[in-house]
């Protein structure tokens, strides 16, 4: 039998563009992993099996139980749920987790036998942490902390089931709802669900700050800081001015990065 050849694809605009999508995805690895309709591991490809845990798991196991990290386990469950969607012709649906030092965008999609009736599932991910994400300082030699996370220099969110890449400049701030998060900017709010742990561990600590449980801030975009009966709020920049409360236990962090102090700001 003939070696497998790649077939480039001459003439193909996106050889030539390798910031656009189609470029990118003819060049990453993809994982595939089939599933039976209780949701049992039955097979994946080599990219798969060298990308999970397969090593610590076998025989297999339950794809949510067995191959993914505590966090990420609510968010596929979710994605595996919104796959039987009644919707005729639905298209599969999304999903961005952010394991150690990996950015997985991973898509579920429904198999039916003849009749229309689940028989399983395929799972399909992406390793995009290269497009998303920038190298991260190195721990010197002498420190005993850990080296940081990989930052992301854009933010993968979801609109009506695409991907769409947010630059980290352009973010005003970033809010929590439950395991999922609202990255916005001048142009509204984007749904992402990556938690906002998670973000937080993964973007510049000296331009973003966690101002709040549920709030993490661009510092460049606060546009005033106000004290109202012993609060402190942030009000944003923008054509509709967002007020973001700032809790006590991150009030001293927040002046220390602004290099201000707290009579300073009792002043104003």
């Amino acid at each position: 039998m003939a070696p497998c050849k790649h077939a480039e694809g001459a003439g193909n605009s996106s050889a030539s563009n390798p910031n656009s999508w189609l470029y990118l995805l003819e060049r990453f690895d993809v994982g595939v992993v089939h599933l039976d309709v209780q949701l049992h591991v039955i097979g994946m490809n080599d990219y798969a099996r060298r990308s999970l845990p397969v090593d610590d798991k076998l025989p297999f196991g339950k794809i949510v139980t067995d191959f993914h990290p505590e966090a990420a386990k609510p968010k596929l469950k979710f994605l595996l749920g919104q796959a039987e969607c009644p919707i005729n012709n639905a298209p599969p649906m999304a999903m961005m987790i952010s394991i150690p030092e990996r950015m997985l965008l991973i898509k579920v999609s429904k198999i039916a036998d003849m009749q229309g009736a689940t028989t399983g599932y395929t799972l399909v991910f992406y390793d995009i942490t290269e497009v998303v994400s920038k190298d991260a300082e190195p721990a010197s030699a002498n420190s005993l902390q850990p080296a940081a996370k990989r930052q992301l220099r854009k933010i993968p969110t979801i609109k009506q089931n695409r991907v769409l890449l947010v630059d980290v400049s352009h973010v005003s701030f970033i809010r929590s709802e439950g395991h999922y998060t609202w990255v916005h900017t001048s142009q509204g709010g984007q749904f992402c669900n990556i938690t906002i742990g998670d973000l937080e561990s993964r973007l510049d600590p000296n331009l973003f700050l966690r101002v709040h449980r549920s709030y993490i801030v661009n510092l460049s975009m606060v546009d005033e800081i106000v004290r109202d009966d012993g609060r402190i709020i942030l009000r944003m920049m923008g054509s509709t001015p967002v007020e973001i409360p700032v809790s006590r236990s991150s009030a001293a962090r927040l002046m220390e990065h602004l290099g201000l102090s707290d009579t300073t700001l009792a002043r104003t």
